[in-house]
């Protein structure tokens, strides 16, 4: 299921959420003392308030775009030797870039839930529509 900022979910199962505390507004590498755990119901409902389609990059799939981009906005004015130069980097890291796209897409949703608690980077596999 695909979800959309501002529909009403609810959890599909139990969550127990473990972590770092930091009070908002700080920064995340200050990280405090672990406080416990938090356990969320299944059924327990909020609202998507954003949704994050992620998938990581590595270096080699970067570098495909940043060249690929290259080639084909500027490879018509190189000189033939720097173009057939690029034309060969862009093949190499061909494999990379199919093997990338291949890849199922991480998609991350931040709901805050009716009780006025907030999840964030939780998997969207987590919630059912309310």
């Amino acid at each position: 299921m695909t979800l959309i900022e501002g529909q009403q979910v609810k959890l599909a199962a139990d969550l127990r959420v473990t972590g770092a505390v930091t009070v908002a507004g700080d920064s995340p590498t200050e990280a405090g003392a672990i406080a416990g755990y938090l356990s969320l119901a299944a059924g327990t409902e909020g609202t998507v308030e954003r949704v994050n389609e992620d998938q990581p990059q590595s270096q080699e799939v970067r570098e495909y775009v940043r060249l690929k981009s290259l080639l084909d906005d500027f490879g018509h004015q190189m000189p033939p030797g720097s173009r057939k130069q690029l034309e060969e980097q862009v093949g190499s890291l061909e494999p990379a870039w199919t093997a990338y796209q291949e890849q199922k897409l991480r998609v991350t949703v931040r709901v805050r839930f009716d009780n006025g608690f907030v999840l964030d980077d939780a998997r969207e596999d987590v919630f059912t529509s309310a």
